[in-house]
């Protein structure tokens, strides 16, 4: 009886072991693969990179020796300034930073990975609604992608942002399948973490999915309509966890909000980074007068232009085809399981591409990343629809195979002349490839779309492997062979840092203490290689940030800042000050902010200014500016 009652556990058995191990779902092969080139095109020759943007390296060197300095996105080791982004890309990089030393594959590794996780989201949010062939091209395709593989090999936060992006959706399909909350709040969370990383950019891909979800309303309007207002509180508690930890910090115990000149972080949010980017700004395209780094005039064909098509244009035919089309085939209808995936991706896709194009303030070619996970999910679906079989669906994949043809040929005569050679290959093959899936047999029309794939892959694929031909290093970092970063405007001396060493040597030998600068870029490599006590506080290029008059003499007074130290020639697009104060003339091209110069021709008029010739090296300054010790140190 007892027995009964309480019966024995049932012993294990090698059986049930082999049992249990073959019920492990195990990755798919072309999973595997897709992960493996995605893992090779990121991480082959990483070293060669060096330091890639040394503004953020020299952040996270900072960030990484304080966690004052962590937890506020300090650009400096003193704790003066942030950087003019949210910090959340900057803390993985120094997270890494402490675990393996300050090196440049400690803070490059990362984004690699992230780059490679984004194609792993893509392919799966792609198979879950129209099967492993749609999800392998979709992936292959966001991993061919030549600016995905210059940031995936960089450490701005874009990377960071594509992957929130990118898993944003993939919740969100999941959230579709059934209608769960859990995933839709998923979703949100992404977008929140990646608006923690580059703020607005990332919210690019919630009119979508708001869209779909009131849409299909999986489980009825009413559940929906509370389904979005709970997910839209995750998102702002989440997004606006560190700007609200920043806005109740006394602006006296915290870096000074860089981009800014009111010390506040949500001018940051609204303006600098936010309506300012679309707009038009300060600073922008307009007063510089540079084209391809700006990436050009705006306008509807702006995404094919020199600057931009080799990074990101290849596809967008092919992608804009193939979503309509998916979209005129679903009808819309709530009951297509097509529906919601179509308005969320193509909504995304759809937002980021006008956005990009009409942008009137600043606006780098590398920005474009963000489009591309969109562009390559549309053209894995219309290949995945095009197999589901059906005349219209062949229309639609032969509409989609010319247009990719036609778009591909602006973007080699525009920017990816090195591949005239494949004008004719390309004309031929699509030509062949959309009539044989019109009028082909079965076997033919499936030969015929792995052509068109393979032909408009090409150009991509060639440019993709040639950006690990060079280092993608600088502030803009760009796909493609060495000439394409040319003329997207790498910053290869644009925001070129300054020679400080005979004025750190000089300080150092007199009692150390932290030298204020105009600009932060011209701080970045003396904190990069020596952990020098150097700030930037005219923001970036020596003119984003205007800090008071009252907030410097506070810094000198309190010992943050011991001296100033003004440049004799404009950073970049221009420093501030002149030898002894004075205007620089507000740099090039127009542009007339002046950064923080006001604030330090004040300050300086209280501090003793030291003799050139103290730190001269060889009869002549290397610096080319005026010193000024402003307090003891």
């Amino acid at each position: 009886m007892e027995s009964a009652t309480h019966p024995h556990p049932r012993s294990w058995s090698s059986t049930r072991l082999r049992d249990r191990l073959r019920a492990v779902p195990l990755p798919r092969p072309e999973l595997a693969a897709l992960l493996t080139l995605a893992a090779v095109l990121y991480l082959w020759g990483l070293s060669n990179n060096g330091w890639a943007n040394d503004y953020y390296a020299a952040a996270v060197r900072s960030m990484a020796g304080s966690w004052h300095d962590f937890l506020y996105g300090s650009f400096d080791a003193k704790g003066l300034m942030t950087v003019d982004k949210p910090p959340l890309a900057l803390w993985v990089e120094a997270l890494s930073a402490k675990l393996y030393g300050f090196n440049s594959l400690a803070i490059l590794v990362p984004q690699a990975l992230m780059g490679v996780a984004s194609v792993g989201l893509l392919y799966d949010l792609t198979r879950r609604r129209w099967g492993r062939v749609a999800g392998t091209v979709a992936g292959l395709a966001l991993a061919l992608t030549p600016v995905v593989v210059a940031i995936s090999r960089h450490n701005n936060p874009d990377a960071l942002l594509v992957l929130c992006s990118v898993g944003a959706l993939w919740c969100f399909v999941r959230a579709l399948e059934g209608g769960a909350t859990k995933w839709l709040v998923a979703a949100a969370v992404c977008v929140g973490l990646g608006f923690e990383a580059k703020m607005g950019a990332a919210l690019m891909v919630v009119p979508g999915m708001a869209l779909a979800w009131l849409w299909v309303a999986p489980r009825g309007r009413v559940v929906a309509m509370r389904q979005l207002a709970i997910a839209g509180a995750a998102l702002l508690a989440v997004a606006l966890a560190w700007p609200v930890l920043v806005w109740l910090t006394p602006a006296a115990s915290r870096p000074w909000i860089s981009g800014t000149s009111d010390n506040s972080i949500w001018s940051l949010i609204w303006e600098y980074n936010g309506f300012g980017r679309l707009e038009g700004q300060t600073g922008g395209p307009a007063s510089l007068g540079t084209s391809g780094t700006f990436g050009g005039a705006t306008g509807p064909l702006r995404l094919l232009n020199e600057a931009l098509g080799g990074q990101a244009g290849w596809l967008l035919g092919a992608a804009l085809a193939g979503g309509l089309g998916i979209a005129a085939l679903s009808r819309l209808r709530r009951t297509d399981a097509r529906t919601g995936w179509i308005i969320a991706v193509g909504g995304a896709f759809a937002t980021t591409a006008v956005a990009f194009s009409f942008a009137g303030g600043i606006f780098h070619p590398y920005y474009t990343s963000l489009l591309a996970p969109f562009a390559a999910a549309l053209v894995g679906a219309i290949v995945g629809q095009v197999l589901r079989d059906g005349q219209a669906s062949r229309i639609v994949g032969a509409v989609a195979i010319g247009l990719g043809a036609v778009v591909q040929l602006m973007v080699i005569e525009n920017s990816a002349s090195d591949l005239d050679w494949l004008v004719v290959p390309l004309v031929v093959v699509s030509v062949a490839a959309a009539f044989a899936l019109l009028f082909g047999h079965n076997r033919l029309r499936q030969a015929a779309l792995v052509c068109a794939v393979a032909i408009l892959l090409v150009g991509p694929a060639i440019w993709s492997v040639g950006t690990l031909g060079h280092p993608t290093s600088g502030t803009f970092p760009a796909g493609g062979p060495e000439s394409a970063s040319t003329t997207v405007g790498s910053a290869g001396g644009m925001f070129g840092g300054e020679d400080l060493s005979s004025v750190l040597e000089y300080t150092e030998s007199h009692g150390g203490g932290t030298i204020a600068v105009d600009s932060q870029s011209g701080a970045a490599s003396s904190i990069i290689e020596d952990g020098a006590e150097v700030a930037g506080i005219g923001g970036f290029s020596g003119k984003e940030s205007s800090v008071s008059a009252e907030w410097l003499e506070e810094r000198v007074e309190s010992g943050a800042i011991v001296w100033i130290y003004t440049s004799g020639s404009a950073a970049g697009f221009g420093g501030t000050g002149a030898p002894g104060g004075g205007s620089s003339s507000g740099g090039s091209g127009g542009d007339t902010r002046t950064g923080s110069e006001s604030a330090i021709d004040t300050v300086v008029k209280s501090c003793t200014e030291v003799d050139s010739s103290e730190y001269e090296s060889g009869g002549e300054s290397t610096a080319g500016g005026t010193l000024y010790q402003c307090s003891d140190s």
